[in-house]
């Protein structure tokens, strides 16, 4: 890549970055549709693993105690279910044209922007989260697979719980660094990962890093409904910019 690609590379995850720091997610959803513009669909999932694998394990390990609270409960059988959609969305990955997934993943942003603005409060029973947590564990990963974003579905479906922040926030985290370690060695046996991608995960941390304090700081300053339409907006945006393919 020359230096504006690292240069565009480094705002987006940095956007991102504030985002999972002021709200504990946001960085695929934010950073994947800019380098997607840039680098295509399969090199931005690629590039994205590392840096979702690193920042997930840290916030999982954080809010470990949450894992002996009951209503996770639901949660392995989600998570073994999810790692069976990466498989299928890894093969879709490396069949269907980068055009088809880049609309459809443009049509998910636009479709889980809409779902925020206008069903803000759903809310699931734990026995119901059980019943259905497999099936939205498998579609999630298959998304996750398929277009490195899991969050329309996987994350609708623990918000809906109405669970407590810690606990949300763990539960998010383990979702994500389960999808994405299972993603890694997906792609590189399906032969869509390249190891120059892996360097510049690793190299993409060090924004993350850096900005995720400051999304943090900026949490505790702006109220979160105002935040959240900011985002909401700007990925209604890229999404819709991926739909019609500007």
């Amino acid at each position: 890549m020359d230096i504006s690609s690292y240069f565009i590379m480094g705002l987006a995850l940095a956007a991102g970055a504030v985002v999972k720091g002021a709200t504990g997610m946001g960085l695929p959803l934010v950073a994947l549709p800019v380098l997607t513009a840039v680098f295509g669909l399969t090199h931005a999932v690629g590039l994205m693993v590392i840096p979702l694998i690193v920042t997930n394990a840290w916030q999982t390990w954080r809010f470990r105690s949450e894992a002996r609270s009951d209503r996770m409960t639901f949660l392995p059988l989600f998570l073994v279910a999810g790692v069976g959609g990466i498989l299928v969305g890894v093969w879709l990955l490396t069949t269907l044209p980068e055009r088809v997934l880049v609309t459809s993943l443009g049509g998910i942003l636009i479709a889980y922007v809409m779902l925020r603005l206008f069903k803000p409060h759903l809310s699931l029973s734990l026995a119901t989260a059980r019943r259905f947590g497999p099936l939205a564990g498998a579609g999630g990963g298959v998304l996750q697979g398929a277009t490195g974003i899991s969050a329309p579905i996987g994350v609708t479906f623990i918000h809906s719980m109405s669970l407590e922040r810690d606990a949300h926030v763990f539960a998010v985290s383990a979702m994500f660094l389960t999808y994405s370690a299972a993603q890694l060695p997906s792609m590189w046996l399906a032969g869509a990962m390249r190891p120059e991608w892996l360097l510049q995960g690793v190299l993409a941390l060090v924004p993350i890093l850096i900005f995720m304090p400051i999304g943090q700081a900026i949490a505790g300053k702006l109220s979160r409904k105002a935040f959240d339409r900011l985002i909401l907006t700007f990925l209604g945006v890229i999404g819709l910019k991926m739909v019609v393919g500007l």
